[in-house]
């Protein structure tokens, strides 16, 4: 950028680009005044000028003999990335992903290595653990399974109401089975299984739909509650529903709340009271997104996100002067300048980009929001239901915990007996 830029003509030539073509004016001058040094505090963590902009004139350039050396060795929009080490009383004892890192919070057990682990907290890429018992409250984690698409999981919920609107008129199973078969073009042997997991969760509770939303209440072993959301959105809608009521949750009863997603749901678990449906109920269409931001605060999904902004922005320099840093040293200064900057502006442009990133890319806010507005607007109605056992639809989510620390054989064990207990109640 030899020559001067326009501001406003620079403004309309990023918004030709699709991607930027909502930009707001706003936003794009708050990066600028970043580039630019007008954040004098930044100095302070050494994060100078790249550009200079002449308000008066109406003009921005380059600054310094440095910055396209800076630019050449530091551009680009994929992010490090680096296994975290996993240290429990100073020694090693496994590692971990980055993205599995990002979704605990202090408290989370989880298993490695055939053993379970309670997490304290990350410093860089090296994560501290101490010893644990019982459960894990976070599942066995899957980096390359893709989340469950809104749409295809509005379709699937829409099979389930025509499957609930057949048992509710009593049709027979020969009729069932054939649907199902014709439906989801299956044999006869899948639409059996199809049929009698269906029939068995209707005769034990209900089946939940586009139309119906359960909610479910379990005691688990040693007294603990489960308050299981039927919310068959796929995984991001659910992870972003379930983190703005587990905040709700905690912020009035000021107690800890465990959470486990998956595309079929989400559970909230904690060992006193937590109000689950009135709290999930003060999430409007309008707050939502607003109650998610406070969620998302000091958790180590935000810090990560911001970590891969800051380096796309020029604020982490990943190399300098021939001397690459480390992932691990990109994440702590990335804790640091977060902290920082969240003091600083809680509006400023890079932070706002990383709540951005995680809520409407890692999450999917927009179709949380939708699920809200339907249950405002009476298209979806929330049933509440107390159970002695899990429904057969809550039983994956709610027993993952405890399947991982099984051996196969135990599971297989295990399953059966919870299979049966849920037969002897329906009978």
């Amino acid at each position: 950028m030899r020559t001067p830029w326009d501001i406003d003509h620079a403004l309309e030539v990023i918004r030709n680009s699709y991607c930027y073509r909502n930009l707001r004016r706003e936003d794009y001058l708050s990066v600028l005044s970043y580039l630019a040094g007008e954040y004098a505090e930044l100095e302070e963590r050494y994060v100078y000028a790249k550009i200079w902009v002449d308000h008066d004139k109406n003009m921005f350039g380059r600054r310094g003999k440095l910055a396209r050396m800076l630019y050449s060795t530091n551009i680009g929009t994929i992010p490090d990335r680096s296994a975290a080490v996993v240290k429990c009383n100073g020694k090693v004892v496994g590692r971990i992903e980055e993205d599995f890192m990002e979704k605990l919070r202090k408290g989370d057990t989880f298993v490695l290595g055939g053993k379970i682990y309670r997490f304290n907290y990350a410093r860089g890429m090296t994560v501290n653990v101490s010893p644990a018992s019982g459960p894990p409250n976070i599942p066995s984690w899957f980096s390359e399974q893709l989340p469950l698409s809104f749409d295809l999981a509005v379709d699937i919920q829409r099979f389930r109401d025509i499957m609930d609107g057949k048992f509710q008129y009593g049709r027979s199973k020969e009729e069932i089975t054939e649907f199902i078969m014709d439906y989801l073009h299956v044999d006869e042997r899948a639409a059996g299984s199809i049929y009698e997991y269906f029939r068995e969760q209707y005769l034990y509770a209900a089946i939940p739909s586009i139309r119906r939303m359960l909610v479910e209440y379990y005691t688990g072993f040693g007294g603990r509650k489960f308050i299981v959301f039927h919310s068959l959105f796929g995984r991001r809608v659910n992870d972003a529903l379930s983190r703005a009521v587990a905040y709700v949750i905690a912020r009035r009863y000021r107690r800890d709340v465990m959470i486990s997603v998956s595309d079929n749901g989400f559970y909230l678990s904690s060992e006193g009271k937590m109000g689950g449906l009135e709290s999930f109920m003060e999430l409007e269409p309008e707050n939502l997104r607003e109650i998610l931001k406070k969620a998302l605060d000091r958790t180590e999904t935000l810090a990560s996100r911001f970590r891969h902004c800051a380096g796309r922005a020029l604020m982490i320099l990943r190399r300098y002067r021939g001397e690459e840093k480390s992932v691990g040293r990109q994440q702590v200064r990335g804790k640091i300048l977060l902290k920082f900057v969240s003091e600083l502006d809680d509006r400023f442009p890079i932070l706002e980009e990383a709540r951005r990133e995680v809520m409407e890319d890692y999450m999917d806010i927009e179709n949380a929001i939708r699920v809200l507005e339907w249950i405002r607007d009476g298209e979806m109605e929330i049933k509440q239901f107390d159970t002695r056992i899990p429904s057969p639809f809550a039983f994956n989510l709610v027993a993952q915990g405890y399947l991982d620390v099984l051996k196969y054989e135990d599971r297989i064990e295990f399953i059966r007996r919870m299979h049966q207990a849920i037969l002897d109640e329906i009978r």
